[in-house]
């Protein structure tokens, strides 16, 4: 199994093909492609590259599939016998992305995501069809 190290918003993340991650919010539109060229290590079946800090020319793309807010977190200060309170909220920006490709130095592909672009026809689904078309007929007659 391969897998990338890369590094986004100051933190680090071990990412595969297909793998959904959240990451501090990244300022790109909703479906679009991102590439993050801080790549500090790459691993495939037979070989891991480690780099000094990053290994140049690694990309690692990804789809951006929503930004999103994370829960609340309350932040409560009270500082005794001074009746003084302050209460606050906190609600940190998260961005939701897919790892489409992972590309080594030689820019070629260590591992691609499998997305499927039209939904499996279920048997359910074909035979809902055929008895829709019956009862059509049925009511034509």
């Amino acid at each position: 199994m391969s897998f990338a190290i890369i590094q986004t918003g100051g933190k680090q993340y071990k990412v595969s093909a297909s793998k959904i991650i959240e990451v501090e919010k990244l300022q790109t539109e909703k479906g679009k492609t991102i590439q993050f060229k801080n790549v500090l290590l790459l691993n495939d079946d037979k070989t891991t590259e480690i780099g000094s800090p990053n290994i140049n020319g690694a990309i690692v793309e990804a789809k951006l599939l929503d930004n999103v807010k994370d829960r609340t977190i309350l932040v409560f200060h009270k500082r005794r016998r001074k009746n003084s309170r302050k209460k606050n909220g906190h609600r940190q920006q998260h961005s939701k992305i897919q790892i489409t490709k992972i590309l080594s130095k030689d820019g070629k592909i260590i591992a691609e995501s499998k997305l499927q672009t039209t939904p499996k026809q279920t048997k359910v689904t074909s035979k809902a069809k055929e008895i829709k078309k019956q009862t059509k007929k049925k009511l034509e007659k």
